[in-house]
């Protein structure tokens, strides 16, 4: 058996992938910033402190463009990339599930420090935990996987709103007793008091079903992903562009209707899981599309470079955002928590991010990973990776 197992070579990437992965992380910090700021997107409260016509608009576009539509990008690509490893595994002859699941214990590793350490929404322990249920996947049919997908994804968002709707007078929530104490406690410069929230709002956020529910979204993802790699549709995209121009119809179609579409009757609650799952993956899809196309035209890959070199070190510059709206927003920083409106926080977003692909393109230059990503790769490959760019 081989057990020369090693990262994937820069020359064999896709780096429309990279480029997709980027744009997760990218997004995902528009939507992330806003849950780092203030307490509403937990305990509600947001039109009553964000009710200004630029307030509401751009609460409206993060919710279309934004919302759900990352994370769900970054579960294809999670998926699509744990059957990449999977069949480079194969190829080598290695141990699959031994060095699957160490990779996942390290992830899940990572996601419990950045989520009771730093930030309660993080999602790298949800992916790792649930990560763990695609070993039961790993040797099915493509089409189990993809009637496993529509199976869960479909039933549990239809199961979900058929429970909300009469109760739909009902869903506003309100908890104001909540939102004090987190401002107290965040704006606090006491280290302490600020974990204790943060555990307080990663139980309220992950508890009860919450983690079931977040099982029927994220694994059907996954498996999603783990179809699309499979059938390889990404792998030489001029072959299969007649297909990608179809399926980006199809889903840039399913993205209007379903996501943007509610806005039409009042966006009511009721409907929100399934705009939210069913019109968020259907979103994250045309991303993916869109950006794969873009790719294979000069002037696409121009467009796309920025996302690239984020998308090539997505761990650390991930975890680097949650760091740096720790120091912005919370007392024993900056201390601007529930102080900044949703446009700022959009701004913020966007020069943060843009330092990002700066920093990345600096040290890609250097080195060969993300350093997040080094120690990653070194601790499942059980060695010393290379590190710097003269030790190809």
């Amino acid at each position: 058996m081989n057990k020369n197992v090693s990262p994937i070579k820069q020359t064999n990437r896709l780096i429309w992938i990279d480029a997709a992965r980027g744009f997760a992380v990218f997004g995902i910090f528009i939507v992330n910033i806003g849950a780092f700021s203030a307490p509403y997107f937990l305990y509600g409260g947001a039109e009553q402190a964000w009710s200004s016509s630029m307030d509401l608009i751009t609460q409206a576009i993060i919710d279309i463009f934004f919302q759900a539509s990352f994370y769900t990008l970054f579960s294809l690509l999670f998926g699509f990339g744990f059957q990449i490893m999977k069949e480079r595994l194969i190829a080598r002859e290695a141990d699959i599930y031994a060095f699957l699941i160490r990779r996942l214990f390290i992830l899940i590793g990572f996601g419990m420090i950045h989520a009771f350490f730093i930030w309660y929404g993080d999602i790298l322990l949800s992916y790792g935990l649930i990560g763990l249920l695609l070993l039961l996947f790993l040797q099915v049919k493509e089409k189990t996987l993809i009637l496993w997908g529509v199976i869960l994804l479909g039933g549990s968002a239809g199961l979900v709103t058929l429970m909300l709707y009469p109760f739909r007078d009902y869903l506003d929530i309100y908890d104001g007793v909540a939102i004090r104490q987190a401002f107290q406690h965040y704006q606090s410069s006491d280290l302490i008091m600020i974990w204790s929230q943060n555990y307080n709002d990663w139980v309220y956020s992950n508890g009860g079903i919450s983690y079931l529910l977040l099982g029927t979204t994220l694994l059907p993802l996954f498996l999603f992903g783990m179809y699309v790699a499979k059938k390889r549709w990404l792998h030489k995209p001029m072959e299969n562009e007649p297909l990608l121009i179809r399926l980006w119809i199809i889903s840039f179609v399913l993205f209007a209707v379903i996501k943007a579409g509610p806005y039409i009757f009042g966006n009511p609650l009721w409907f929100s899981y399934i705009q939210d799952n069913i019109g968020g993956a259907a979103s994250a899809l045309f991303y993916i599309f869109s950006i794969t196309l873009l790719a294979q035209k000069e002037i696409g890959k121009k467009l796309i470079q920025p996302f690239i070199w984020v998308g090539r070190m997505a761990l650390t510059n991930y975890i680097m955002q949650s760091v740096i709206s720790f120091i912005l927003f919370y007392g024993i920083g900056a201390g601007l928590y529930g102080s900044i409106r949703p446009i700022t926080g959009v701004v913020i977003a966007i020069i943060v991010f843009s330092i990002q692909v700066l920093f990345s393109k600096w040290w890609f230059s250097r080195y060969l990973f993300g350093p997040l990503e080094w120690i990653w790769r070194s601790l499942t490959y059980r060695k010393r990776q290379p590190f710097r760019q003269m030790e190809k």
